[in-house]
């Protein structure tokens, strides 16, 4: 019985009917493509870009050098380096993140006791050469300073979350 059955279906090109009739369901169907250089699709606010370093309103860095997000990294993609002001607080006076090494996993991010290192939405990036992916701390203050009202904007949507 299973011999004619598979005879019939080959003889009358069955399953080829079937791949046809399923091409004309989506032929004439609205087309979801987008149409990338000139639409950008939507992001979630938990997207995970370009790093940035935020600020306090009132310019000062926010990072206090704690290092956590050094320690917490599996790729061992950041490396900082600080010291002491003359107040007694810490600062940093090196933060780099290297990108070729980074897995955007997010883990500095939630690591930072003040907020400071964020993942932006940017995600339209490259380098040519391996220091073009190398962020340095005036990279990240720049990118954080560029992108800081959709930062903040994403934090608000996210504070139930935290």
């Amino acid at each position: 019985m299973g011999g004619m059955t598979r005879f019939f279906k080959s003889l009358f090109l069955v399953e080829l009917l079937k791949g046809m009739r399923l091409t004309g369901r989506y032929l004439f169907s609205k087309k979801i493509t987008v149409q990338y250089p000139e639409e950008k699709t939507p992001q979630s606010h938990r997207f995970r870009g370009k790093h940035a370093l935020r600020r306090y309103a009132n310019g000062e860095e926010r990072c206090i050098a704690c290092k956590l997000c050094e320690a917490v990294c599996p790729a061992l993609a950041i490396t900082i380096e600080s010291e002491q002001r003359d107040d007694g607080s810490r600062r940093t006076t090196r933060y780099d993140i290297d990108l070729s090494k980074c897995i955007f996993c997010g883990f500095c991010e939630e690591s930072c006791p003040v907020d400071s290192i964020v993942e932006t939405r940017e995600y339209e990036y490259h380098g040519e050469t391996r220091e073009d992916l190398l962020m340095t701390k005036e990279k990240l203050l720049a990118m954080g300073d560029k992108y800081e009202e959709e930062i903040a904007a994403d934090r608000a949507k996210d504070a139930i979350y935290r």
